[in-house]
C-alpha cells in the first residue's frame, strides 16, 4: 500500500448544526436483505416517520424558548435565564437523540440487493469534510492508507466513518488528535481499523460501548451511536469490534466483503 496521506485542513462544508432538522429521504419499501427478518423495512419506515413527527413540536418549543430569551433578556431574573437556558439545551438533546435513532433506522434499511462498489477513500475524504469544523479545532490529524473499494451502501459507510472520526474526536485525551485509518486484506475480506489517541477503555466496556445508548464518557454523540455501526458493518456481511487498553487509546476494527 502506499504512504498514508496526511489530512491537516479539510475544505469547509456545510453541515447541519445542532440547531438544524437533519432531512432525510424516506427509503421506498423494499425487499429484505436476505436472511434478515422481512419486517425490517417496515420498522426502518416507522422509525423515521416518528423521529420526523417528533421533531416538529421539539423545534416549536426550541423557537419559542429561544424568542423568549431573546426579547426578555434584560428584564429576566437568573434563575428565569437559566430555566430557560436548560429548555433550549433539553430540546436539541432530545434532537439529537432523534438523529441517531432516524440514522439507525436507515441502517435498518440497508438492502444488499443494491450495493455498487465503493471506493473507501472517497468516503474517509467525505466524512472528513463533514467533519472540518471539528477537526479544525481539535488540530486533529487524520492519516489513511490507499484505501480499497468495497461493496456497500456509500451513504450508510460514510456514516459509519464520520461517526467514528467524531467519536475519536470526543473522546479526550492529548491534542492534537491522532487518528488513523487503515486496511488490510484478510481471508477474501478487507480488515478496516480506526484507531486514536484518545485515553482508551476498560476491557469491560470493549463489548459494552455496542449497546445501544450507552455513555461510556461523557461527550460521545447521544443516540444508539456505535450500535449502529456494527449494524451497518453487520449488514454489509461483516463484523466489528473493539480493542484497547486504558491510556493507550482505542481501536476499531471491522471487516467488509472484497467483493
Amino acid at each position: 500500500m502506499a504512504p498514508p496521506s496526511i489530512i491537516y485542513a479539510i475544505t469547509p462544508a456545510k453541515r447541519h448544526s445542532g440547531r438544524d432538522t437533519v432531512s432525510f429521504i424516506m427509503p421506498a419499501p423494499t425487499r429484505a436483505t436476505p436472511g434478515a427478518p422481512r419486517s425490517n423495512s417496515e420498522v426502518s419506515e416507522f422509525l423515521l416517520r416518528a423521529c420526523h413527527d417528533l421533531r416538529g413540536p421539539l423545534r416549536t418549543v426550541r423557537t419559542h424558548a429561544e424568542l423568549l430569551v431573546r426579547n426578555s433578556a434584560a428584564g429576566q431574573d437568573d434563575d428565569s435565564k437559566q430555566s430557560l437556558a436548560f429548555v433550549v439545551s433539553g430540546v436539541e438533546a432530545a434532537v439529537a437523540v432523534l438523529d441517531g435513532i432516524a440514522d439507525h433506522a436507515l441502517a435498518l434499511a440497508i438492502d444488499a440487493s443494491r450495493f455498487h462498489p465503493v471506493p473507501l477513500d472517497v468516503i474517509v475524504r467525505g466524512a472528513l469534510a463533514r467533519l472540518s469544523t471539528q477537526l479544525r479545532a481539535s488540530d486533529a490529524e487524520v492519516s489513511y492508507d490507499d484505501l480499497p473499494s468495497v461493496p456497500g451502501d456509500a451513504d450508510r459507510l460514510l456514516q459509519l466513518f464520520e461517526y467514528l472520526v467524531d467519536r475519536a474526536l470526543r473522546g479526550g485525551g492529548p491534542n492534537p488528535r491522532r487518528i488513523r485509518v487503515s486496511a488490510e486484506p484478510q481471508n477474501g475480506a478487507w480488515l478496516l481499523t480506526v484507531r486514536d489517541n484518545a485515553p482508551g477503555m476498560d476491557a469491560a466496556n470493549l463489548e459494552a460501548v455496542f449497546t445501544p445508548f450507552a455513555r461510556v464518557h461523557a461527550n460521545q454523540r447521544p443516540g444508539p451511536g456505535l450500535a449502529t455501526c456494527r449494524m451497518i458493518v453487520e449488514r454489509h456481511g461483516g463484523k466489528m469490534w473493539a480493542e484497547s487498553d486504558p491510556g493507550g487509546g482505542c481501536v476499531f476494527r471491522f471487516t467488509l466483503p472484497a467483493g
